[in-house]
């Protein structure tokens, strides 16, 4: 399967991005587990589409509100989040979840963060 550029644009500005923000994200947590489902072998074809649209959208500088406007930069980005959350939610597992506990832990001591 080829790469698209959104996917390669969520691998390589995923983690860089959500370093720099995560004290001010709402639902980091789902945020990567969403990523851990986007890439995770066991998940349909749509259901990464979707995952991937939604983590670009948190990526990519443009918005339909700027991330850096106080108290609601993020607003937008957990909208399109939640939104295909609900969509796929079957498809983000337990362990999903349980290594985005582990990523959000490592971040926030300041460890590197693998993939």
């Amino acid at each position: 399967m080829a790469v698209t550029a959104d996917e390669f644009t969520v691998r390589e500005k995923f983690f860089p991005k959500l370093a720099r923000v995560l004290a001010r994200v709402p639902l980091a947590d789902e945020l990567v587990a969403a990523y851990y489902a986007a890439f995770d072998r066991a998940t349909p074809l749509k259901a990464k589409g979707i995952l991937i649209g939604a983590l670009a959208y948190f990526i990519l500088p443009i918005d339909a509100l700027p991330d850096f406007v106080l108290g609601l930069g993020f607003t937008d980005d957990m909208a399109v989040l939640l939104a295909a959350f609900n969509m796929v939610r079957n498809h983000v597992t337990d362990d999903h979840r349980r290594r985005a506990r582990e990523t959000i832990a490592r971040l926030k001591a300041g460890a590197p963060i693998s993939v």
